[in-house]
């Protein structure tokens, strides 16, 4: 009997298909996806990984140095070790600060430049744990469905600025020296750009500091050495507070011109010129920056390529006569040590003097001191107060009495040589005025001898009639608002009461008193308006050189930077004169205010004979203002001059404020005569030993020219 055997059946669960099915989808997506990947979107996704960066970056070169008028450096740079660190676009906080520790082991870091919000970002840092601590996942929760609006970033701020708040004191003072070392370090670290190197230190680096963080650069990643540059002023104090400042590779570029430098291709951290003469000539001295393109890939540096090579700045040659300045600022200081705590001159604390070429407007000194209290010493000295000679004012006195005589000529009230009666001048209301010399008497005068016995009454009398008035004893001056407005625009001609042009910032124009008719013959006299003495210079020059008034300037011209720094490169630009205006009197009524200063240092009754010996012919006005400090009755001593008088090659202003109560001890001429004696024994001495040959008439020339090439200038402007 056969037996039917059973035939036994492979069963698939259902399951199992399913499962095969879904990875067969899932198999056949990928596959689709890499499709799209490589044939839709490859060669977009080949060249985002191929794609490589070009960042240029601008390295900073010293500026360049300052000279004075006859080659000699007055601002130097002085070469220093430096330690720098350059990060990359990829650089992590946590290896800065690893570097930083590192590099804190090997030298020495000030740390007086952390503040307590550096300390609390460096102990987050190195604290991550504790920091989290700080706020729960409770508060963070609250905080954010309290605000649903903001994004996850802002979210985390708001949480960072709750650890920073919750960091104690005895959080912070876990920090140990050599931490807050390597703080300081990381902090010089964060603050530059990217690629850009970054001083860390360039102050006091050591031989040996230098020489071991040499050695270790290969574990200093983005650490390097070099040098770097500081600015050096080789006289020390001298014109120092005119040369300016620059700023510190840590200060960078001022705040309030941030925008103004960038759009130069400044670097933030770019040391420039913060006042005076480095912030005028800022542009001038930075000089050519070195460009290098760095080409990145993902943050790396590939290759780097000199695009540009670095040129330290121009240098700019002053008109300063350096020897010239140290001598009159020698002069300056032993009479005001003379005069400083004395009875007479409880409030004299400072002097200025001012020289200048008037053919020319290059100015050859301008001294200023000031009696001062050291803050840390807290002892008296005399310090560099140059910037006063163009940024504060004084009552000048009598020195613009020559001014006075010539608005009186330019607007018709008065005529060279008249004659006037000078006597005391009584007006309704107010107090007698008469001159120094003639307190009760009546002397018939002319212009001539108002300027050499320095009359008051004359020029009263100048004031009165420009006002309309003719004096009568015991009547009211007219009210004529126009009489203040005339005689300040015949002044401005000389440049007094409105600015100089001096190539510097921050000149003051002086002040000016109300317009009251009442003040009016106070301001003929230079006792009501104040004015700069580089105004009074400038005043003095324009008498000097025949009616033009000429723009002072310090800087004479620029050098293109050599490499033998024993001498200067070639002259890429050069100062010329330039005329303002001419005042509007006619070269016979200025040859007679000439002739009046003239007696002013030569005639029998002149108020300066310590001129009339001199071995050169000089011609000038002394002053002397009444003037209130800390309600005390003091004066302002002044003198004005120019010479030789045939043909002028110096003019200058002397002017002391506060130099006496009771009495004149001269201090202003005497300052005058020793600063101009000075000026001619060195140029004697420069002539014999064949360092200059001065050619005034050459001057007078070139004056002539410019005058002729102005007028041109202006009639072809007009047509």
């Amino acid at each position: 009997m056969k037996k039917n055997k059973k035939k036994k059946k492979t069963h698939v669960p259902i399951r199992m298909n399913l499962l095969f099915f879904a990875v067969f989808l899932l198999f056949s997506v990928l596959i689709l996806r890499l499709g799209v990947v490589q044939i839709v979107n490859g060669e977009g996704y080949k060249r985002e990984v191929e794609r490589t960066e070009d960042i240029v970056i601008n390295t900073s070169v010293p500026r360049g140095k300052i000279y004075d008028r006859f080659g000699n450096v007055i601002v130097d740079n002085v070469p220093l070790n430096a330690i720098t660190y350059t990060r990359t676009p990829t650089t992590k906080t946590e290896d800065m600060v690893e570097v930083a520790k590192k590099l804190a082991s090997l030298i020495e870091k000030d740390t007086k430049q952390v503040q307590e919000r550096d300390k609390k970002d460096y102990w987050m840092i190195e604290n991550p744990e504790l920091a989290r601590e700080k706020v729960s996942e409770e508060e963070i929760r609250v905080l954010k469905e309290e605000n649903e609006d903001l994004s996850e970033e802002e979210i985390n701020a708001k949480v960072y600025d709750l650890q920073l708040k919750r960091i104690t004191e005895e959080d912070l003072n876990s920090l140990t020296a050599k931490d807050l070392e390597a703080l300081a370090i990381f902090r010089e670290f964060n603050s530059g750009y990217a690629l850009t190197p970054q001083i860390v230190k360039n102050e006091g680096v050591t031989a040996e500091e230098f020489a071991v963080v040499s050695e270790r650069l290969d574990a200093l990643p983005g650490v390097n050495t070099t040098t770097d540059w500081e600015r050096a002023y080789v006289y020390e104090d001298t014109l120092r507070t005119i040369l300016g400042n620059v700023s510190s590779a840590r200060e960078g570029l001022p705040r309030e011109m941030l925008d103004y430098y960038l759009s130069k291709d400044y670097n933030r951290n770019d040391r420039v010129g913060t006042s005076f003469i480095e912030y005028q000539y800022e542009e001038i001295l930075q000089g050519q920056k070195e460009k290098i393109k760095n080409i990145t890939k993902g943050g790396s540096v590939l290759e780097s390529q000199l695009i540009q090579e670095g040129q330290r700045g121009k240098d700019v040659v002053l008109t300063i006569d350096m020897e010239l300045q140290k001598e009159i600022e020698k002069i300056v200081e032993e009479e005001l040590l003379k005069q400083v705590n004395q009875p007479g001159s409880p409030y004299l604390d400072r002097a200025f003097v001012v020289m200048m070429d008037p053919n020319t407007g290059e100015i050859l000194s301008m001294v200023g001191k000031k009696y001062d209290t050291n803050p840390e010493t807290g002892k008296k000295e005399i310090n560099d107060y140059a910037l006063g000679t163009f940024t504060s004012s004084y009552e000048a006195g009598s020195a613009v009495k020559g001014a006075t005589v010539l608005t009186g000529y330019m607007t018709g009230v008065l005529r060279p040589g008249e004659y006037i009666v000078d006597e005391p001048i009584y007006i309704k209301g107010t107090p007698k005025k008469s001159s120094w010399y003639n307190q009760n008497g009546r002397w018939n005068i002319n212009d001539l001898f108002a300027l050499e016995k320095s009359s008051n009454s004359y020029m009263f009398k100048i004031a009165l009639r420009i006002n309309g008035d003719h004096y009568v004893p015991n009547q009211p001056i007219s009210s004529n608002p126009e009489a203040f407005s005339t005689m300040r625009y015949h002044f401005a001609q000389f440049g007094l009461g409105v600015p100089t042009g001096i190539d510097l910032p921050s000149e003051h124009a002086g002040f000016k008193g109300e317009s009251l008719s009442s003040f009016l013959l106070d301001y003929s006299i230079g006792q009501f308006d104040t004015y700069t003495p580089m105004q009074l210079v400038q005043y003095a020059s324009t008498i000097a050189n025949g009616g033009y008034r000429i723009q002072p300037h310090i800087m004479k011209e620029i050098r293109e930077p050599i490499n033998d720094n024993s001498q200067l490169g070639p002259i890429i630009y050069e100062k010329k004169t330039n005329i303002l205006n001419r005042i509007d009197a006619t070269p016979e009524q200025l040859e007679h205010v000439q002739k009046g200063f003239y007696q002013v240092f030569h005639g029998s009754q002149g108020t300066a004979q310590e001129f009339a010996n001199a071995p050169y012919e000089a011609a000038g006005k002394s002053g002397t203002a009444e003037t209130f400090h800390k309600g005390t009755l003091t004066y302002n001593t002044t003198l004005i001059g120019y010479a030789p008088v045939e043909q002028p090659e110096i003019a200058f202003s002397t002017v002391v404020p506060r130099s006496h109560q009771d009495k004149d001890p001269y201090i202003n001429k005497i300052i005058s005569r020793r600063v101009m004696d000075k000026y001619f024994e060195l140029k004697k001495k420069r002539e014999s030993e064949g360092l200059i040959k001065q050619d005034v008439s050459k001057e007078v020339e070139n004056l002539d020219d410019a005058v002729q090439h102005q007028t041109e200038a202006r009639e072809t402007t007009n047509e």
